[in-house]
C-alpha cells in the first residue's frame, strides 16, 4: 500500500479508505483476517494508534469485527459490504465531478472525457 498522504484529510481515513478499497477489490474476502495493528502500522510507516482508529471505525461502520484473542475480521454481512461499495463509489465520483468542475469543465463533458479516456486505455476495460 502506498503510504503518501493528503494533508487535505485525516490520515486515518484516508488509511481507512484504502483498507476498504482493498476489502472491494479482493484483497481481503468476508471473514478474512486484517493485518494485526503493529504490521499495518509499519505498512503505512505510521503510528499503531492511528491504526486503532482505523479498524475502530471500520468496526463502528460494521465493516471489520473484533474477536478476541484472535484479531479483526472483516464483515461476512455482503450487504454491508455492497453498502460501502456504493458509498465510496458516490465519494470517488463527486470528487472527481469537483475537481473537473475546478478544471472548468461542465457536468454534460464527463461522460464524453470518461469516454475518450477509457477508450485509450484499452487494458483498463478488462476486469481480472
Amino acid at each position: 500500500m502506498d503510504p503518501i498522504f493528503d494533508d487535505n484529510q485525516p490520515i486515518y481515513l484516508q488509511i481507512k479508505q484504502r483498507i476498504c478499497a482493498s476489502i472491494l477489490r479482493g484483497d481481503y474476502q468476508p471473514g478474512d483476517k486484517l493485518p494485526g495493528i503493529v504490521e499495518m502500522a509499519m505498512e503505512f510507516k505510521v503510528n499503531h494508534n492511528t491504526i486503532q482508529r482505523v479498524y475502530m471505525e471500520l468496526m463502528r461502520d460494521s465493516i471489520a469485527i473484533s474477536r478476541r484473542g484472535e484479531g479483526t475480521f472483516v464483515t461476512q454481512d455482503t450487504t454491508i459490504l455492497q453498502k460501502l461499495e456504493t458509498e465510496l463509489e458516490g465519494y470517488l465520483l463527486e470528487n472527481f465531478i469537483r475537481e473537473m468542475q475546478r478544471l472548468g469543465h461542465q457536468a454534460d463533458e464527463l461522460t464524453d472525457i470518461l469516454d475518450r479516456y477509457i477508450q485509450s486505455k484499452r487494458p483498463f476495460n478488462k476486469k481480472e
